[in-house]
């Protein structure tokens, strides 16, 4: 089973890279869609909010098919419909066809999130350390390069579908061969387990109550991140005076520190532990949206993205890694529920940042978010590994996954 869990690693980083790459293209072009489209400043936050909307019911439907459906078999057809969808939204014409390509995108992102990351907790199960923060650092070297190209395409002018059709006729492929390597690793849906019994029975229920907590981190990390995916490329532009072209460049940076703390963080967890490094986090991106609220131009404002990308790029992976641990018989269950309130964040974080910006300012809205971030400080203990864990965050072998050779890895 080595080498099938690394292909399967391998496999699942890539897909997690497609997607960053997709979802940047996506946010950062933001103004050209609107400007596209004629959408109005007043019904823009409507368009983006219903995209998180259709993704939560794309995660519920997630939660219920797992019963049924390896995770591995919603991820590898919804991660093609993302693709397509994120075309159409570049090649249409009339509002209506935006709509129904947002609609399309967000239902099936909602899938492919939440099957994504049941492979990823149940991989991390399988190796027996942290390697949730790889996957997503991974995620975030595809949101540079979406970011990147998005800053290519307003630097040359060119149109939304000239700038997405030769991303999505290289990606589509390349996810739809290496999903032949998806590891369900411990899936409820796998037919038999290492003791005989059908995956199904006695697989343990998730327990809201003591999901709550994390529930919460989930929400305020994704009102933070969908304030700088959504709104950083108008606030540099709008508030801070940058050029179009400039204002694709928050993103990028918050990405680029993104890449780099999650690429470090699977380390600092080992040595210090989840709840040291979700508190840390907290506290670099409050500090990161102070100083994007007062910054007096577009370079101390990407100063402040800097910091936040730092701070919040550890609050999502481990969010899903502690619900894993928590629910350890459940853990696809429990990672659906969780990755709804991903959206949670989404659908309050966007419309609430203009709507403070419209009636207030736009300076005065980034102080929201910096002070629901501090409050996951006070969740951080959720992080802290069951009693049935070693204290560095390793989890004990079980016997099915030491039949598998999984901790040998």
């Amino acid at each position: 089973m080595t080498d099938v869990l690394r292909r399967g690693r391998a496999s699942l980083a890539f897909s997690f890279f497609a997607q960053g790459v997709a979802f940047a293209l996506l946010v950062t072009r933001i103004p050209a869609i609107q400007g596209r489209y004629g959408v109005s400043d007043a019904l823009l936050p409507v368009f983006l909010a219903a995209v998180p909307i259709l993704a939560g019911v794309g995660s519920t439907a997630t939660e219920q098919l797992v019963k049924r459906v390896r995770p591995s078999r919603l991820l590898r057809w919804s991660q093609p419909v993302v693709l397509l969808s994120l075309l159409g939204v570049g090649a249409g014409d009339r509002v209506a066809e935006l709509a129904v390509g947002l609609a399309a995108f967000g239902l099936a992102v909602g899938m492919l999130d939440a099957s994504m990351n049941m492979l990823g907790v149940s991989l991390q199960r399988a190796y027996g350390r942290s390697i949730m923060l790889g996957f997503h650092a991974v995620y975030s070297l595809g949101g540079i390069l979406g970011a990147s190209l998005a800053w290519a395409g307003a630097h040359w002018h060119l149109a939304l579908w000239v700038s997405y059709l030769p991303v999505v006729a290289a990606l589509l492929p390349a996810v739809l061969v290496g999903s032949r390597w998806y590891v369900d690793a411990d899936s409820p849906a796998a037919p038999e387990k290492a003791d005989g019994k059908a995956a199904g029975e006695g697989g343990g229920t998730v327990v809201f109550r003591l999901l709550l907590p994390l529930c919460l981190v989930m929400t305020f990390a994704y009102i933070g991140d969908s304030t700088v995916s959504n709104w950083s490329a108008k606030y540099l532009q709008d508030t801070l005076g940058s050029s179009e072209q400039l204002a694709t460049v928050p993103y990028n940076v918050y990405m680029v520190t993104t890449l780099l703390g999650r690429a470090l963080g699977d380390t600092g967890v080992r040595r210090f532990g989840a709840v040291a490094v979700v508190r840390l986090g907290a506290l670099v991106a409050a500090l990161g949206f102070a100083v994007v609220a007062g910054a007096p131009g577009p370079w101390v404002g990407m100063l402040g993205f800097t910091l936040l990308g730092l701070g919040l790029c550890v609050l999502v992976p481990q969010t899903f890694a502690a619900a894993g641990r928590l629910f350890p018989e459940a853990s696809d269950q429990a990672v659906a529920r969780l990755n709804i309130f991903n959206y949670v964040g989404f659908l309050v974080g966007s419309p609430l940042v203009g709507a403070l910006g419209d009636a207030w300012s736009y300076r005065g809205a980034m102080l929201v978010p910096m002070a629901l971030v501090l409050v996951t400080s006070v969740c951080a203990g959720s992080f802290a590994p069951r009693a049935d864990r070693y204290g560095d965050g390793h989890e004990r072998p079980r016997t099915a996954d030491v039949g598998r050779g999984g901790n040998g890895l």
